[in-house]
């Protein structure tokens, strides 16, 4: 149980007294924010003509092989010791049963191979589902209308393997399909990939924060029905931390909630009941709310780095969030 306060009666004890400086501000903060924090997602394009800045998520852009590479070299001399990479396919080339998912010459896969070419030690997380393959916009396969569940969970140990073949340290399976952490793990155990991490987007809701994101991997439109058969519903906690339990038992490494500051109090939860690693993505509605607000004179920058010690405080021990490198620049100028 946490421990009860002792204060004493004012004025013995006056609160502010710890707020008067800058540096007694410093000495009795409870969280901090630094580089190590952060996994910086990026869209890598094999669109010609695709790349460049994100209409619904300003100062985001796709990126070329060129510019992923480009992108990690920044991550690892700013301390970020992540990205998350993000496939912006050939909409031409989507098909109803997702065979390039699993292509060990996609987008993403080659972007995983320029990117540890460039730079070997920067971890590389990628993304774990169907939808930027898939014809339908789902996470999963679909038949009928109906997303199947087990069928999809062997078509995402395909992807993976070949993921981890290529050079991912962390998989992020963001799918939200029953029993995918067992059978992920157990094929990376069975194929000589014990070692890849699995960050299992265990509390992944069914929000409408995730507009900006499907403009930028060109999902926008091609989506049929929404995904609210297999992501959970905003309103429940206690089937999120039940969805965490599973996942960790069935050999996540770390685990996710997403979205994120909506959702703060499911991270705390996830936090104090079960320990683990503890990650949350700042999503792209959330960035965009933001960045518009700060681009508009409504709001100040530094909204941005409130924003991400919302997350520590939570519990959060790492945020995705597409402000990685500008808040890394700024807390590395003090």
């Amino acid at each position: 149980m946490p421990a009860t306060p002792i204060i004493a009666p004012y004025p013995a004890t006056r609160l502010r007294r710890l707020r008067r400086t800058p540096a007694l501000r410093a000495l009795t903060a409870e969280r901090n924010l630094t580089a190590q924090n952060l996994i910086w997602p990026i869209f890598v394009t094999e669109v010609a003509g695709a790349e460049g800045e994100i209409a619904s998520m300003p100062g985001v852009e796709r990126l070329t092989l060129d510019g992923a590479q480009r992108a990690a070299e920044r991550a690892a001399e700013l301390g970020i010791p992540a990205i998350c990479i993000f496939p912006h396919s050939d909409p031409d080339l989507k098909t109803e049963g997702c065979e390039r998912a699993w292509d060990e010459n996609n987008i993403g896969n080659r972007a995983i191979r320029a990117v540890k070419d460039a730079v070997p030690d920067l971890a590389v997380m990628t993304d774990i589902a169907l939808d930027p393959y898939n014809v339908n916009g789902h996470d999963g396969l679909v038949r009928d209308g109906v997303i199947l569940n087990d069928e999809t969970v062997v078509a995402l140990v395909q992807m993976a393997l070949v993921q981890a073949q290529s050079g991912a340290d962390i998989l992020g399976p963001s799918d939200m399909m029953d029993g995918r952490i067992a059978a992920l793990r157990g094929a990376l155990e069975s194929e000589g990939h014990k070692d890849v991490a699995i960050l299992s987007y265990a509390a992944k809701y069914a929000s409408s924060f995730y507009g900006p994101f499907r403009d930028a991997v060109g999902a926008s439109g091609r989506l049929i029905g929404d995904k609210k058969t297999y992501q959970i519903n905003p309103a429940n906690r206690d089937e999120a931390l039940r969805c965490v339990a599973r996942d960790l038992s069935e050999g996540a490494d770390m685990v996710m909630v997403k979205p994120g500051m909506p959702y703060l109090d499911i991270c705390r939860e996830v936090k104090d009941q079960f320990g683990a690693p503890t990650f949350a993505y700042q999503v792209s509605g959330e960035y965009a709310m933001m960045e518009g607000a700060i681009r508009a004179g409504w709001l100040k920058r530094d909204t941005v780095t409130e924003s991400l010690l919302c997350f520590r405080r939570a519990g959060c021990d790492g945020i995705l969030t597409y402000y990685a490198p500008q808040v890394a620049e700024a807390l590395a100028q003090g």
